[in-house]
């Protein structure tokens, strides 16, 4: 609080008294000395290189709590970053593929992966034929080119091909993951780099029938959970 009559700063809470039996004597309100430049002394006028009061001098105590805090939440705040950059890394890489590498760098020392985005909806089976094979009795040549719709580049998809029977029956299925069906001699840079954005990859599988009397077939691709 500020006095009306000197113009000093005092704390009100601490200069609070009990009220007595003995009633005070009231004096004219000492904001009419606010328009009475005789009633104020000389020093009543506000020096702002004055030092502060001490109930209104910052503590050290608070001012160490104060910082205390600022520096939990920063680091609260880079826990967050981390998590979700942790957790959405292959959607990171594939919206800035630069990153890749970096964020590569920045698992190796947590062991964990940088994997390539999976979006099914963005992948399709552009064509597909089975034909049985002419050199060789009781195989058939599986033939398939998949295409990656996206911009960026995406995990080869798992390829699950059943063959039914007349009625349209299954009578055998068999799930196909991409170690199987790409070339043996590229199959790890494959896998690695994936199928990259707007372009199509070329599949030929042989599959042993020989068990089985077939005469149709679904190909569906799906990425395993």
């Amino acid at each position: 609080m500020r006095c009306g009559k000197c113009g000093g700063v005092f704390n009100g809470v601490a200069a609070l008294v009990e009220e007595g039996e003995e009633r005070l004597a009231l004096e004219p309100s000492p904001q009419l000395g606010l328009f009475d430049p005789g009633r104020r002394q000389p020093e009543a006028a506000a020096d702002p290189n004055a030092p502060l009061p001490d109930f209104l001098a910052d503590d050290p105590a608070s001012r160490r709590a104060r910082w205390l805090w600022m520096g939990a939440a920063f680091l609260a705040a880079l826990l967050i970053v981390t998590q979700i950059g942790y957790r959405f890394r292959a959607e990171l890489a594939a919206a800035a593929p630069q990153m890749r590498d970096t964020l590569r760098s920045l698992c190796r020392p947590l062991r964990c992966e940088v994997p390539l985005p999976r979006r099914p909806e963005l992948m399709s089976i552009d064509s597909s034929e089975l034909q049985a094979d002419a050199k060789r009795e009781g195989l058939i040549v599986l033939n398939a080119i998949i295409r990656n719709r996206a911009r960026f580049p995406q995990d080869y998809p798992a390829l699950e091909l059943t063959l039914t029977d007349e009625a349209d029956r299954p009578v055998l299925r068999r799930v196909l993951a991409p170690t199987e069906y790409l070339e043996q001699a590229r199959r790890e840079e494959l896998v690695r780099e994936g199928i990259a954005g707007g372009t199509e990859a070329v599949l030929r599988v042989f599959l042993d029938t020989s068990r089985t009397r077939a005469t149709g077939y679904r190909l569906y691709l799906f990425y395993p959970s």
